[in-house]
């Protein structure tokens, strides 16, 4: 019988881990054999057939995908001869998706987690989106450790991928273990530091192994050989045990593993397991791994914000009896509870009707009930404590991102920073009485969704919806026809263009109206300076004098902004520029924040009509794996799309192009490369950067009807 997930383990015995990876690496299929050996689920999901536990929206066992991230608890007793804890853990796993177009649910579940699992594959390697997430981890500091999954596919290299980590993401990796066989000799891993070999039984399950003392002898001095190799990279983070080595002395394996542990907390070095989840091979040595290696919320330093106040640094301790804080990082719409709003829990602890304080937002909110998740299952608890992940119901204001603490004790934690959507489209309800069921689930969807933006365009009328891509958009349209039963038709998909300006200009604006009465009076003067790409938007105040009293610079910013919304060519919404107010006037009766609020707008119009403004365009990086006989016809193909081809790699029997591309250049790319090849290749993308539009076809931007 599984552990109820409401069980209390004490907090060092808790590991909250994420299982990250690029798409098809085998994500879902390795925490669903997870399920299967904690005793969390009785029958092993398989996405090909769509009954996965953690797949459980329609879309995602439809396509085969994972769309949004699925959270679980489960328990696990570490079961191999040499396991240095003999009790058992409590797991709360996150399964995210590997599709760039769900990047903001890789970003929010990896800034909320204490550990991950990097899943990759190891037939094709470190490929663009295994790059991109661990960027995302590094950023957020989270540990890892490397399970190369698929060793049972053709093309598998285990050494080749390890060599892909260390030359493509910088790292160094701690090798465990070494394979036993490759492709469809695969049976089982053989542990270097334990020196013991693990071969899996017929038993389709994978839940029958054998453990045997020794290194298989036709593989004994490449094993010796690894083993003196990982002992060495381990010593070199523990003076104690350098000096032991340095004697001739082998160090005790629970010394090297400890030595290990805190090396990986530290994000020093990734530890490294081949396995095969699909055909059951690999995960028990790697939930055991999870135990050893990987941080509980007390290996994690203090939790770091700021006093809403004074802006003083705030700490605190992951321990139930500090002042509560928490985050929220996910708002999901559940059909049965409403809105379910997910909590890292990072001191102190909360309970079911009690009431905390969203610091993000200045509100006391009332939490109803606590839920601890497993995907879209729910079980009811009464509190939640430093360390845990649950879900919360009732919380109306709280938000993607918002610190919720005590309200005695404020501070308000570092939040979470989503891209900007990179692809709109045009919606509209197919009748009338949809109109309002349609703007209702279009917020419901954006409130879930930081990556999803909705705005109406004022000159048509219509409601515009923008996301990370053209899947992203077609899987909320579809979500919206069958969850929120609204039929809505959609418009072709608009690249998401930018403005911004090439050189310093100044502008006025002088906003004066006398109509009997009081006036209003507005005058600023400013200047527009170019930032590099992606630098984004600052405004300054450098006003000396009090020619503008300091009451009306909020105004002119607020004025600003506004008119960087709508743009100044084509109504693209401007970047990448400085703007500092310098100089104006006031009126002592007739000023007022609406005058210089418009006056602001007027004078980063002036301004940026002198500073030589283009349209900018997003770009994106894009990777092709074909067939080497279709190899040049890719690349033609990708040229005539404006492409720059960055280089073609080897990787078996297949080449992998790696290009940037304009998006616009990219409007059904999927059908074109499949005929071009058969179907044979297939290709994935994420955004890269913005660039200049070429004038001839901003000319023709300009021209066009939607424009």
């Amino acid at each position: 019988m599984a552990a109820p997930t409401g069980k209390k383990v004490p907090l060092d015995r808790v590991r909250n881990t994420g299982i990250i990876a690029h798409i098809d690496a085998g994500k879902t299929t390795t925490t669903e054999r997870i399920l299967f050996y904690t005793g969390k689920s009785y029958k092993i999901g398989d996405i090909d057939e769509g009954n996965t536990q953690m797949d459980w929206m329609e879309q995602e066992k439809e396509r085969g995908i994972t769309i949004v991230s699925a959270a679980t608890t489960a328990f696990w007793t570490p079961v191999l001869p040499n396991a240095r804890f003999k009790e058992e853990h409590r797991f709360n796993i996150i399964d995210t998706p590997g599709h760039v177009d769900f990047t903001a649910e890789v970003e929010r579940s990896l800034r909320v987690l204490d550990g991950g699992v990097i899943v990759l594959d190891a037939g094709s390697g470190v490929q663009s989106q295994t790059e991109t997430v661990w960027r995302q981890a590094d950023k957020y500091k989270v540990p890892r450790i490397a399970f190369i999954n698929k060793m049972d596919v053709l093309g598998a290299d285990y050494m080749a991928t390890i060599n892909d980590v260390h030359e493509k993401l910088g790292a160094k990796t701690a090798v465990m273990a070494l394979p036993l066989g490759v492709e469809n000799t695969f049976r089982g891993i053989i542990m270097l530091l334990e020196r013991q070999t693990i071969i899996w039984k017929g038993d389709e399950t994978g839940a029958l192994y054998e453990v045997t003392e020794g290194f298989p002898e036709d593989m004994k001095d490449e094993c010796e050989l690894e083993r003196a190799k990982l002992i060495e990279s381990i010593v070199e983070f523990d003076e104690v045990l350098m000096g032991e080595y340095l004697e001739g002395k082998e160090p005790s394996m629970d010394a090297l593993k400890a030595a290990l542990r805190v090396a990986t907390c530290a994000n020093q070095i990734v530890p490294v397991f081949p396995g095969s989840s699909l055909r059951n091979k690999g995960v028990q040595p790697l939930l055991d791994a999870v135990v050893d290696f990987l941080p509980s919320p007390l290996d994690k330093p203090t939790i770091t914000g700021t006093d809403p106040e004074t802006n003083e640094e705030v700490t605190r301790k992951a321990d139930p009896s500090e002042p509560f804080s928490g985050l929220a990082f996910k708002i999901q719409a559940d059909p049965h509870v409403g809105k379910l709003t997910y909590v890292r829990v990072y001191s102190g602890k909360i309970a079911s009707g009690s009431f905390v304080y969203n610091a993000s937002k200045g509100e006391r909110e009332r939490l109803g009930r606590l839920m601890l998740m497993h995907a879209n299952t729910r079980e009811e608890v009464a509190e939640a404590t430093a360390g845990e992940i649950v879900g919360v119901v009732g919380l109306k204001m709280t938000k993607t991102g918002d610190t919720l603490c005590d309200e005695n004790h404020q501070l308000v934690l570092e939040s979470i920073n989503f891209p900007d959507p990179v692809i709109s489209l045009a919606i509209e309800p197919k009748t009338k009485a949809d109109q309002e069921k349609l703007d209702l689930a279009l917020s419901r969807l954006a409130e879930e969704d930081p990556t999803f933006r909705i705005k109406t365009d004022h000159e048509t009328g219509q409601t515009v919806i923008s996301g990370m891509g053209e899947l992203h958009l077609e899987i909320l349209v579809d979500r919206l026809r069958r969850e929120f039963k609204v039929d809505a038709s959609t418009g072709a998909p608009q690249v998401a263009y930018r403005e911004t300006v090439t050189k310093t200009a100044q502008g006025e604006g002088k906003f004066i109206r006398q109509s009997g009465g009081r006036g209003q009076y507005g005058h600023c003067i400013l200047i527009v300076t170019p930032k590099s790409r992606g630098e984004g938007f600052t405004f300054t105040n450098k006003v000396v004098g009090g020619s503008i009293p300091k009451e009306f610079i909020g105004p002119i910013e607020k004025g600003v902004r506004e008119a960087l919304d709508n743009g100044l060519i084509a109504g693209f919404p401007m970047v990448d520029l400085d703007v500092a107010v310098i100089d104006g006037s006031y009126h002592d009766v007739d000023s007022s924040e609406m005058s210089f609020k418009i006056a602001g707008s007027m004078a980063l119009q002036d301004a940026v009509k002198n500073a030589s403004p283009v349209i900018l365009e997003p770009i994106m990086k894009v990777e092709v794996t074909t067939p080497e006989a279709n190899m040049g016809d890719i690349i033609g193909d990708l040229s005539s799309r404006r492409a720059q081809i960055g280089g073609t790699a080897q990787r078996g029997n297949a080449r992998v192009i790696t290009a940037t591309v304009p998006l616009s250049e990219l409007s059904a790319y999927s059908t074109a490369i499949r005929s071009l090849t058969a179907g044979r290749a297939n290709y994935y993308m994420e955004p890269s950067h913005y660039q200049d539009l070429p004038a001839s076809l901003a000319a023709k931007l300009l021209k066009s009807p939607t424009n």
